[in-house]
């Protein structure tokens, strides 16, 4: 799979993370429906974190078509509900 972080670049990921990733992706649509802005904050930091250690960085001239695009880490609650919905951050 491959991730996009805005403002940072393409990282692939293999599918065999994805539990991990959903994990940290249902805790963070808890946070945001719950209007909880730290655990948010703390959460998202989290699963930029997960996808940026057990990816590997595509070269930044790669333009490889992106499975999911996450939003850097300081985006605020409001902003990735906008980009969500409540469809959550990770397909499942």
């Amino acid at each position: 799979m491959i991730v996009r972080i805005m403002g940072e670049g393409q990282v692939r990921v293999d599918d065999a993370n994805l539990a991990e990733l959903n994990g940290l992706d249902d805790e963070l649509l808890d946070e945001m429906e719950g209007g909880d802005a730290e655990g948010f904050r703390r959460t998202l930091v989290a699963l930029l974190d997960a996808v940026r250690r057990l990816g590997t960085p595509l070269p930044d001239a790669a333009l490889e078509p992106s499975d999911l695009i996450l939003p850097s880490d300081d985006a605020t609650l409001e902003e990735v509900r906008a980009l969500l919905g409540d469809d959550g951050l990770i397909p499942g």
